[in-house]
This record gives C-alpha cells, sequence and structure tokens, in this order.
C-alpha cells in the first residue's frame, strides 16, 4: 500500500523543516521565533514543536523583519 503524501500547503501544522523549506527561512531562525513568548504559531505536541501553517502566513505576511 502506498503513503499518501499531503502537499505543504495544505497541511494545518508543518515540521520545523518543513515550515523552514516552505518559507525559505532557516530551521535555527525558526526555532528561535517558536521559543518567542506567546509566538501565535508555535503547537506542542507532548515535547514536539509544530508550526501552524495559517498562523506562521498571517505572521510572516505583517512581518517586515524577521
Amino acid at each position: 500500500m502506498a503513503v499518501k503524501e499531503v502537499p505543504i500547503w495544505e497541511k494545518t501544522t508543518l515540521t520545523i523543516e518543513e515550515a523552514a523549506e516552505y518559507s525559505n527561512i532557516g530551521q535555527n531562525r525558526l526555532s528561535e521565533l517558536l521559543k518567542m513568548p506567546r509566538c501565535p504559531f508555535v503547537l506542542y505536541v507532548g515535547n514536539k514543536k509544530l508550526v501552524k501553517r495559517r498562523e506562521f502566513e498571517r505572521f510572516i505576511a505583517e512581518s517586515v523583519e524577521i
């Protein structure tokens, strides 16, 4: 049985690696952003940090500098 790959732009959450590829922002910088107090696009699943794609897109659209 083949594994169905979901395109990044259709995913609700992204790994740090996927978010870096999607946004062209480095993984280290993304990790720093996810540590911000009240980060609007971080989702904790146990110890794992995921990026909420829509909120991340909104954050990028509203930012002048990251």
